[in-house]
């Protein structure tokens, strides 16, 4: 066996496909590190912008200020969807 991480992956993925047509239970491999951490930033990157969004567009409508809340709310957003990238990437990784 080589030290070729890629190697070895397809070696342990081999062994699990002849368990399973075996009908051996085969668990399942953990996630890598830092997984639950890309997933928040994905979720800030798209819910933060896209409720100021929603949100500014739903107050221009019923405060006849259109562009302007939209404008601030979608910049304000952005604004805090990067300071929570921020802070998520100080955390550790688990």
């Amino acid at each position: 066996m080589s030290d070729d991480p890629a190697r070895t992956d397809l070696d342990r993925r081999i062994a699990d496909a002849k368990a399973a047509a075996r009908g051996e239970v085969v668990r399942a491999p953990k996630p890598q590190k830092g997984y639950k951490q890309g997933s928040r930033v994905l979720a800030e990157l798209i819910g933060a912008p896209l409720g100021g969004f929603v949100i500014g567009y739903a107050l221009d409508r019923w405060l006849g200020t259109s562009p302007w809340g939209l404008l601030i709310l979608l910049a304000l957003s952005v604004f805090v969807a990067f300071r929570n990238i921020y802070k998520i990437s100080k955390e550790r990784a688990e």
